[in-house]
């Protein structure tokens, strides 16, 4: 068993693990009874949508300015470590950005069940994606990045 769970270690991109997790959403809610949300519930999700995706965007913008991979299964591949703009305040900005989405997801399906998207979302990166990252960054940077660790979150 826990091979297996090697071998999915940084095997599956997590842009990827957000579409599925899209599509499964929205299977579920084709499926199960909707929940009433006010008519604004449209609105918070399409800003949850557009914080996301910005948080997303920003995290690759920096991660391109310090000339590191963006590259979610390569993670020994860095050349730096990013700790300026939004990595001041989360260790995960990209990955932040893709939950949040699929929190804007779950508010525009109105389904309570879809909600499990972005808990599997935040379950399956920090298992078989922030983990791994952050072995092989322990290796590269050493005490800095323990350091780093120490003072900013993974999330927030």
């Amino acid at each position: 068993m826990l091979s297996v769970m090697r071998k999915l270690e940084l095997a599956i991109p997590p842009p990827i693990v957000a579409l599925t997790l899209v599509a499964a959403m929205w299977g579920v809610s084709s499926i199960t009874s909707p929940i009433a949300l006010p008519a604004s519930s449209r609105i918070v999700a399409t800003v949850l949508a557009l914080i996301g995706f910005s948080l997303a965007f920003a995290g690759i913008v920096t991660f391109l300015r310090a000339k590191t991979t963006i590259h979610p299964t390569t993670p020994e591949a860095a050349t730096s470590l990013v700790t300026n703009g939004l990595c001041r305040f989360t260790r995960n900005p990209m990955y932040l950005g893709l939950v949040i989405v699929l929190i804007a997801w779950a508010v525009f399906l109105s389904n309570a069940w879809t909600l499990a998207g972005p808990l599997l979302a935040v379950l399956y990166l920090n298992r078989f994606q922030i983990a791994p990252e952050e072995r092989a960054l322990d290796v590269l940077f050493g005490a800095d990045y323990v350091a780093y660790k120490r003072n900013v979150r993974r999330w927030l």
